[in-house]
C-alpha cells in the first residue's frame, strides 16, 4: 500500500470507528470525546506500527517518543480535531493522518466522518479549487475567532465564517466553502500537517502568518499559527498581517 493510500485508509476506517463511538449512546459529550480520541488512537497508532515500523510517529494522543527527530520520515497524526465537536454531535470535525518527510508535509488525508458519506480528502487526489465568489470568505473559530483574522476579514471585506476544527477549516478552502483560513490562536504539529499536506497538493498557499514555510517533526511540537488560501490572496493577506503585527 502506498504513503498516500495508506494515510487515506487508515483516516477513513478511524472516522467510521468514531461514528461508532458516538452512536453507541452510551456516552455524555464529555466523556464521548475523551472516548473516542483513545479509541481512534489507539487503532492509528498500532497500524502504523504495524505497516510502517521503521518510520517516526507523533500523535497528539501518545507520549512523544524523541527517537523520531532522528527519522526522515514521520507519521504525524490527530485521531479527532475538534474534540468539542465530536461530543457535541457535530460535522465540523476531522481525522488527520499526514507523512512529514525531512520536515516537509509531503502526504496526508484529512477525514470529515461527519459529512453525509464521510469524505476524505487526499493529498494525491487534487481536485480543481471551486471558482472565487466576489466577496471573500474567511473561516475562523466558532468559539474563538483569531483577532488578527477578524482584522485582516475587515480590511479585505471578508465575510466571517465560524467552523469548529482545524482540518475542516482548511478543507472548507478546497471545498469552495470560505477562501482564507487564518489562525493565530496557538497550535501544534498535529493540528495542521495533514491539512497542509492535502492543501499543498491542491494549490493552495500554506505558511506560516509571517510567510515562513510550515516545518514539521521539531523537537518543540508547538506550532501557533497558519495561513492557507487561494495562491492569489496570499501577497495581500501576508502584507495586512505585517501591517497589523508593526502597528501592534
Amino acid at each position: 500500500m502506498s504513503d498516500a493510500d495508506l494515510a487515506a485508509h487508515l483516516a477513513k476506517v478511524a472516522g467510521r470507528i468514531l461514528i461508532e463511538v458516538r452512536s453507541s449512546g452510551l456516552f455524555s459529550a464529555k466523556a464521548l470525546g475523551k472516548a473516542g480520541d483513545q479509541t481512534a488512537n489507539q487503532f492509528l497508532v498500532h497500524a502504523l506500527r504495524e505497516v510502517r515500523p521503521e518510520d517516526g510517529l507523533l500523535s497528539e494522543e501518545e507520549k512523544d517518543n524523541p527517537a523520531r527527530l532522528a527519522k526522515s520520515r514521520v507519521w504525524i497524526v490527530d485521531p479527532v480535531d475538534g474534540t468539542r465537536e465530536y461530543g457535541e454531535e457535530r460535522s465540523d470535525w476531522a481525522v488527520h493522518v499526514g507523512l512529514a518527510i525531512d520536515g516537509q508535509p509531503s502526504v496526508g488525508a484529512v477525514a470529515l466522518p461527519g459529512l453525509d458519506g464521510g469524505v476524505v480528502l487526499r493529498s494525491d487526489q487534487p481536485s480543481p479549487l471551486p471558482a472565487t465568489p466576489e466577496k471573500l470568505r474567511m473561516v475562523v473559530s466558532r468559539t474563538r475567532p483569531a483577532k488578527e483574522a477578524v482584522a485582516v476579514a475587515e480590511k479585505l471585506g471578508a465575510e466571517l465564517v465560524p467552523m469548529g476544527s482545524a482540518g475542516a477549516k482548511a478543507m472548507a478552502v478546497i471545498l469552495g466553502q470560505a477562501d482564507i483560513y487564518l489562525h493565530s490562536g496557538g497550535q501544534y504539529e498535529w493540528d495542521s500537517m495533514a491539512p497542509a499536506a492535502v492543501a499543498r497538493a491542491h494549490g493552495l498557499h500554506c505558511s506560516r502568518i509571517d510567510g515562513s514555510p510550515l516545518v514539521y517533526n521539531q523537537s518543540n511540537v508547538y506550532l501557533p499559527d497558519l495561513l492557507i488560501c487561494r495562491k492569489e490572496h496570499a501577497g495581500q493577506v501576508l502584507k495586512l498581517i505585517a501591517e497589523l503585527s508593526e502597528a501592534g
